[in-house]
């Protein structure tokens, strides 16, 4: 069985970089128009090319997603756009839209094409309409069980299957939500939503004296009512791979470099490895919202996090190495840390998982200090594990609080 592809979010080109150095092999990426997530930094066109030549420099690729739901203004700027990434070198073009689909192969013929997830396929009979048209995978629905997965890759054996494997939902069918239109005036299937089924509401009743509002009391199930839980498929790879999946999409382009490191590296060593109940708690380490399989094994109606919008993770992310020589640690400093204090590694070495205690500390002019609290400084300290440009330093909070 050929090996499965790691497909990591990138909001922007050091996220892109982060994310081929914890063990990406490909990435995902949007421009400064078409993509659904404008919220992110995003790519110009000089980043675009920047980031393709280095993944192809490491033998990754890079997919740019143009997957709005096309309006008729759109097209002249977005067929332009299809010849641009054509010409950059991009590996692929996500399209959800019909008539940007047509375009696309229109105006740039030899640029490959991966369907959106957003387009919600969701049986053989459109992954096969996909493939005649001329797309080279499909990003099938999230709302799919392995059992139909496999029943679609059995029906379309040649054609490239992708899927999520990690990270959050949207509460509406392939995300086709007007929530946030409706809420805020921002579409969401234009790439401006708001995330507004993360809120927590009120609930206004004719029930209640002088329309007063009634705020919803929680209870065993708490009080967020649209709040998806975050996917979570790092005990089942095997299984979706056999299911037919290629990729293993992890979502996440508005996500943190840190949490970006801490997934793609957990998943990296899984695939590489098998899973371990120790490689499954890696994934608690990062911001997260309660975990589901969500429809992998069938209907499951324990989707929703009913208790809280999201946890803060199991550590801090402190710093990002920059180098290390006989013996001392030189890193950018993220969040405020001590001497003493016990850090742990997170690198894709075999000094993964070390732990040391910060003595020593120095600012960037070589001063000594004991409180690293200049946000980016370059701090020094003594550290005995060979450390990388790239690696990032985290403190557990239950060992410092």
């Amino acid at each position: 069985m050929k090996k499965a592809e790691l497909l990591a979010p990138a909001g922007n080109l050091q996220k892109l970089k982060t994310a081929f150095y914890f063990g990406a092999d490909a990435v995902y990426v949007g421009g400064k128009t078409f993509s659904l997530r404008t919220f992110a930094d995003n790519f110009t066109g000089d980043e675009l090319r920047e980031g393709i030549a280095y993944a192809h420099e490491r033998g990754k690729k890079v997919y740019v997603a143009a997957n709005i739901f096309a309006r008729n203004a759109d097209f002249p700027q977005l067929t332009e756009y299809f010849k641009f990434l054509l010409d950059a070198g991009a590996d692929a073009v996500l399209v959800s839209d019909l008539g940007a689909f047509r375009a696309c192969r229109r105006v740039a013929p030899s640029l490959p094409v991966h369907v959106s997830t957003q387009a919600n396929t969701c049986n053989a009979q459109a992954a096969a309409f996909w493939k005649e048209a001329g797309a080279e995978r499909v990003v099938l629905a999230r709302e799919l069980s392995l059992k139909e997965i496999s029943e679609i890759h059995a029906y379309n054996p040649e054609l490239e299957l992708e899927a999520f494997a990690h990270g959050a939902m949207c509460i509406s069918y392939s995300g086709r939500c007007f929530l946030s239109d409706y809420l805020d005036g921002r579409s969401s299937n234009r790439g401006a939503c708001v995330q507004a089924c993360r809120y927590r509401y009120s609930v206004r009743t004719e029930e209640c004296k002088n329309g007063d509002w009634m705020s919803v009391e929680e209870d065993e199930k708490g009080a967020y009512l649209l709040n998806s839980k975050d996917l979570n498929m790092s005990a089942h790879l095997e299984e979706m791979q056999h299911a037919g999946v290629c990729s293993f999409k992890i979502e996440g382009r508005m996500k943190s470099e840190y949490y970006l490191a801490t997934v793609v590296n957990a998943y990296r060593r899984i695939l590489d490895g098998g899973y371990t109940k120790a490689l499954g708690e890696e994934l608690l380490c990062a911001a997260h919202r309660a975990y589901t399989t969500a429809y992998a094994f069938g209907n499951n109606g324990d989707t929703v996090a009913r208790d809280n919008s999201q946890t803060k993770g199991a550590c801090d992310f402190i710093a990002v190495v920059t180098g290390w020589e006989k013996g001392r640690a030189y890193a950018e400093m993220r969040g405020r840390f001590y001497e003493g204090d016990l850090l742990e590694i997170l690198s894709p070495s075999q000094e993964f998982g070390k732990s040391f205690s910060v003595k020593n500390m120095r600012d960037h002019v070589g001063e000594p200090c004991a409180d690293a609290k200049r946000v980016q400084e370059i701090y020094s300290f003594d550290c005995p594990y060979p450390l990388q440009k790239g690696d990032i330093l985290r403190r557990r909070k239950e060992k410092n609080e």
